[in-house]
C-alpha cells in the first residue's frame, strides 16, 4: 500500500526545467550541431578565479565557515546588502532589515510562509515564474492570475479588481522572468500604493536587478524609487540573489529586505528549514560585493550585448515575434500551428533546440501561451545567438 502523500503536493506540477531535460534523455546530439540549451537561467560558468580563491582561502583557514552561523546570515553581508540596497536606490536599508536565504527561491517560500496560509490569496502576473506558483500550491494558497497586455507590463487597475478579504500579498518580478521585461518605476509605485491602501505586501523579486539596461551602479541611476519612502517596508520586500550575479548558483545565496518584525517571522522558517545560510557561499558572496564590482559591471555588459543580439535576430526572422526582451531572457510567439509544448519538444529531435513552453508560466487552458516560448539566452553567447537563429531560419516543423 503506498504511503499517503500530502495532496497539495501530489497537485503540484513537476518543476518544469526537470521536466524539459527529460526530453534529452538517451538523445545524442552531433558534433556538427551541439544541443544549445536555453531552457534554464543559469551561468553556466563557474565563478571567477579570484573569488573561487577567496573561496578556497576561506574552506583552508576561516573554521567559522564550517560551523553554525546566524539564521538570517552573517552581520557583514547583511550590512554589504543593506548598504548596496541604500547606494543603489536612494533610499535607506538598516541590516536589521536584510536577511539572507539559501538562495532567492528560499527567500520567496520563507517571505509567503511569513504572509499567506491555507485559503490565503496571492496576485501573480501572468506569464509567472514558475516556482512561485509552485510554492503557493504546494502551501494550499490560492494564485489570483493577474493577465497582462501584449507589453507584458501589469496593470495596477486590473489588479485591484483582484483583491478580496482573503489577498495577502501582489508579487512583481523585474527585470521578468519569464517575460524579460523591465518594469518602469511608476508601475512599482503604482502597485506600492495599491497594496498599500488594501493593507496587502508587495513582494519584488528582484533576482536580474544588476542586468537592467536602464541603469549600472556605475551610471549613478536608480531602478525604482519605492526605498526612498520613510515607511517603504510597511509594504515593499525586495527579493536578490547572488547566483547570477556572481555565478553562485550551486553555493545558493539569496536575501530578502523587508521589516524587522516580518524578518522575526521569517527567521522562525528559515531555522526549520535550514538552520542557517551555507557560510560558505555567504563568505563568497561578500567578498564578490567588496571586490567584484568592475567584473560585475563587465558580466552586465556581455548580457546587454547578448540582449541586442536577440532583439537583431527576432527582427529578421520571418514569422516570430519578440514579445519582451532583457536580462536573461527573450518572451517569442512562434508562427506554427502546433502548440508551444509540442514545438518545444519537436526542437529538440528537429534543431536540436532545447527551450520552454509558454504552457509552463501561464494556468492551464491559457490561450496566448500555446504560441509562447521562453528562451534563456544569457546561457549562450553572441556566436551560440547566432547559431540558434541560423537554424530557425526558415525552419517549418512535420504536421
Amino acid at each position: 500500500m503506498p504511503l499517503p502523500v500530502n495532496p497539495n503536493l501530489s497537485a503540484t506540477e513537476l518543476p518544469p526545467v526537470m521536466e524539459a531535460r527529460r526530453w534529452i534523455e538517451g538523445k545524442s546530439f552531433p558534433p556538427a550541431r551541439p544541443l544549445i540549451n536555453v531552457s534554464q537561467a543559469a551561468p553556466v560558468e563557474i565563478p571567477p578565479l579570484a573569488l573561487r580563491q577567496a573561496l578556497a582561502e576561506a574552506a583552508l583557514n576561516n573554521p567559522d565557515a564550517h560551523l553554525y552561523g546566524a539564521v538570517l546570515g552573517l552581520d557583514g553581508l547583511r550590512s554589504a546588502i543593506a548598504a548596496k540596497f541604500s547606494a543603489t536606490t536612494g533610499g535607506r536599508v538598516s541590516p536589521g532589515q536584510v536577511g539572507v536565504t539559501q538562495g532567492c527561491n528560499q527567500a520567496f517560500c520563507a517571505v509567503m510562509a511569513a504572509l499567506a496560509g491555507p485559503g490565503d490569496e496571492v496576485i501573480l502576473p501572468v506569464p509567472w515564474y514558475f516556482n512561485h506558483k509552485m510554492w503557493l500550491d504546494m502551501a494550499g494558497v490560492t494564485t489570483l492570475a493577474l493577465e497582462t497586455g501584449p507589453d507584458l507590463i501589469p496593470d495596477p487597475e486590473a489588479a485591484r479588481a483582484l483583491i478580496t478579504p482573503r489577498s495577502r500579498a501582489i508579487v512583481l518580478v523585474t527585470p521578468n522572468n519569464p517575460g524579460g521585461v523591465e518594469y518602469p518605476p511608476e508601475t512599482l509605485a503604482a502597485f506600492r500604493d495599491l497594496a498599500r491602501a488594501h493593507g496587502l505586501a508587495l513582494v519584488i523579486d528582484e533576482t536580474y536587478r544588476d542586468f537592467d539596461s536602464r541603469w549600472s551602479p556605475a551610471s549613478g541611476g536608480v531602478p525604482h524609487d519605492l526605498l526612498q519612502d520613510p515607511a517603504w517596508d510597511d509594504t515593499t520586500i525586495l527579493l536578490y540573489s547572488f547566483s547570477k550575479a556572481y555565478r553562485l548558483t550551486g553555493h545558493r545565496v539569496g536575501a530578502v529586505i523587508a521589516a524587522q518584525p516580518l524578518l522575526a517571522e521569517i527567521e522562525k522558517f528559515l531555522d526549520t528549514v535550514a538552520i542557517c545560510p551555507g557560510q560558505l557561499g555567504q563568505i563568497g558572496a561578500l567578498w564578490g560585493m567588496e571586490n567584484l564590482g568592475g567584473w560585475l559591471e563587465g558580466e552586465r555588459q556581455e548580457i546587454l550585448a547578448r540582449r541586442q543580439a536577440m532583439i537583431r535576430g527576432f527582427a529578421a526572422l520571418k514569422g516570430w515575434k519578440l514579445i519582451g526582451c532583457g536580462a536573461y531572457f527573450a518572451w517569442v510567439e512562434h508562427p506554427f500551428e502546433l502548440s508551444s509544448d509540442q514545438l518545444c519538444r519537436q526542437l529538440v529531435d528537429d534543431l536540436a533546440l532545447l527551450m520552454l513552453p509558454g504552457s509552463y508560466f501561464a494556468p492551464e487552458g491559457t490561450r496566448a501561451a500555446q504560441k509562447q516560448i521562453r528562451i534563456a539566452f544569457a546561457n549562450i553567447d553572441c556566436a551560440g545567438i547566432a547559431t540558434l537563429f541560423e537554424r530557425l531560419q526558415d525552419y517549418s516543423p512535420a504536421p
